[in-house]
């Protein structure tokens, strides 16, 4: 088995989201489930793709698809706190992006958890790999920290 990684801080991240826990996260041991932060971590890749202009889920001819992910947890978050999910490019290649997230308690210094989410940028209809788009690309290099 792998060591557990660095835990991250703030400034290893360059964009912040506000997300609010829900009751429905909890799980029977009163904390939320592992689930959910995966669902954080696409809703803040996602939303900074749409909020860019880079992503119309249901016109754009380039998509992004989820190829690989990792999530360590390092202290629990429970319903009713808020979160922060905190994103930068770790790794950006000719047709793949790889994201580091962050979850942080709300004003926390050091992650929850953390993981890493890589995206493969295909053609919609045919799933072929194609370059990622010059001004995505430029976008993803502002925020990489790689």
């Amino acid at each position: 088995m792998s060591e557990k990684p660095v835990r991250l801080g703030r400034a290893d991240f360059r964009l912040f989201r506000t997300i609010p826990t829900r009751w429905a996260d909890n799980d029977v041991f009163g904390h939320v489930n592992n689930v959910i932060y995966y669902n954080w971590f696409d809703t803040v890749v996602n939303a900074w793709l749409i909020e860019q202009g880079f992503l119309d889920v249901k016109e754009s001819r380039i998509v992004g698809l989820v190829v690989g992910t990792r999530c360590d947890y390092f202290e629990s978050v429970a319903f009713p706190e808020i979160v922060e999910g905190a994103l930068a490019v770790e790794k950006l290649g000719r047709s793949s992006v790889t994201y580091r997230i962050g979850i942080f308690r709300q004003g926390g210094a050091l992650t929850a958890a953390q993981g890493l989410f890589t995206h493969v940028y295909v053609e919609r209809g045919p799933q072929t790999p194609v370059p990622i788009p010059a001004k995505l690309r430029a976008a993803m290099a502002e925020i990489g920290v790689g």
